[in-house]
């Protein structure tokens, strides 16, 4: 009930207005990918890549790391794909859990109007890169369940990176991307559905 809750109080206040008509509306054809990125050398141009990381904090200073990347279609909450990796940690660094994850739902998605430049992209074409804020739907390796929120801005008001909840504990602080350190970036791609099935 929290996370639901939270989900719906936050979209309001950092949904922006698409340059591009992206809306999250029944039968519409949109597909996107996300990615939690790897950018080489912790700044622009990088070049980016799949296969990055980023990591979010509990009120306790308690820490999950997530990889992964995957896709979903606006409007559909069974069209998704993607997972990744978990790892969370005690305030003391110390292991508390590992495993994989999946993507079992859409939420949704608000691209912001802003469009990427000055940077290498090796996921897709820059042109078909955006930024935005997605909420998806996900299941962990250990039989717990949360919402994942992938946020990619250049804002100094809207987040970089990643937060999640892992059933009761909500991971909500985010971690955000430190300049020459590769980590805490994510990125979305426009992308058809002949690129989707190769």
């Amino acid at each position: 009930m929290t996370i639901k809750l939270r989900v719906l109080l936050i979209v309001p206040l950092l949904a922006l207005t698409a340059l591009v008509p992206l809306t999250a509306t029944a039968g519409s054809a949109h597909h996107v990918r996300w990615d939690i990125i790897s950018l080489v050398g912790g700044a622009p141009p990088g070049p980016i890549n799949p296969g990055g990381h980023a990591s979010a904090m509990a009120p306790d200073g308690d820490m999950i790391t997530l990889t992964g990347s995957g896709t979903f279609q606006l409007g559909e909450d069974s069209e998704v794909t993607g997972g990744g990796t978990w790892q969370t940690f005690s305030p003391s660094n110390a292991t508390t859990g590992i495993g994989t994850y999946v993507v079992t739902g859409f939420i949704r998605f608000d691209v912001a109007p802003e469009r990427f430049s000055g940077i290498i992209d090796l996921i897709g074409p820059i042109h078909d890169a955006r930024l935005g804020l997605a909420f998806l739907r996900v299941r962990y390796s250990d039989g717990s369940r949360g919402v994942l929120a992938v946020s990619c801005s250049s804002q100094p008001a809207i987040f970089e990176g990643i937060t999640a909840s892992k059933g009761f504990v909500d991971y909500w602080n985010h971690v955000g991307p430190v300049p020459g350190v590769d980590g805490g970036r994510t990125i979305f791609h426009l992308i058809s559905s002949e690129d989707e099935q190769r």
